[in-house]
């Protein structure tokens, strides 16, 4: 899952991303919102995490701008306005949540979890297809009801093919998940993973669709 967040304070910003990365999150950083619009339009996001009190101009105004070109991103505010008028200020102008500052780490974790669930095939923090079952909350895995163990990177990657099981995804769309502006990926490195991947997995869990990407089907197949 991959957040940008629009934070001008950079040493709230670094400690966010350091959080936000331990929870498994992918997240792209900017200060100010004609750079959060400029990402917006360039990147593959899933959430938006946006302050008001932007820099250069309000934070509202980027919400209503990109409102008009995507109505169902979700976008969280975070922000120093904490009244009752700026929040329903914030939610007239189609933000999905408001939390005010100061907060804790665990509540903002808990509010991405469900603008995740609205987004994926997920009712709940646990999703299972098969007899795969993943705690998105927990970040556990149980096959068979076993307790089994994936890297960070591996855990990341069956993350983003569960929770769009019975769609295809394509090799750039899982490295947007899985790696942040600058990092360097290997050309063959999606395909290093899916192998890793596999080998914990139920044989033909995860499926090649040959020149098109990966996907998990959620049938009985």
């Amino acid at each position: 899952m991959r957040i940008l967040l629009v934070e001008d304070d950079k040493p709230l910003s670094s400690a966010l991303k350091v959080s936000l990365s331990k929870a498994n999150y992918v997240v792209d950083c900017v200060y100010d919102g004609a750079s959060a619009l400029n990402t917006f339009k360039m990147s593959q996001n899933d959430i938006v995490i946006l302050d008001l009190g932007l820099p250069d101009q309000d934070g509202l105004n980027v919400l209503k701008r990109i409102r008009k070109t995507n109505p169902v991103l979700p976008v969280l505010i975070l922000t120093a306005r904490d009244k009752t008028t700026d929040k329903i200020s914030g939610l007239d102008a189609g933000a999905d949540d408001y939390l005010p500052k100061p907060f804790e780490i665990d509540e903002l974790l808990a509010r991405l979890r469900v603008l995740e669930r609205r987004l994926g095939t997920a009712s709940q923090s646990v999703i299972t297809v098969k007899n795969v079952s993943l705690d998105t909350a927990h970040h556990t895995l149980t096959i068979d009801k076993d307790k089994v163990h994936l890297p960070r990177r591996e855990l990341m990657l069956l993350k983003a093919l569960i929770e769009n099981a019975g769609r295809i995804l394509s090799k750039h769309q899982l490295e947007s998940k899985l790696y942040e502006w600058g990092e360097e990926v290997a050309s063959n490195t999606i395909e290093v993973h899916i192998s890793h991947l596999r080998k914990k997995m139920p044989e033909n869990f995860i499926r090649t669709i040959r020149g098109v990407g990966y996907c998990i089907s959620n049938s009985g197949d």
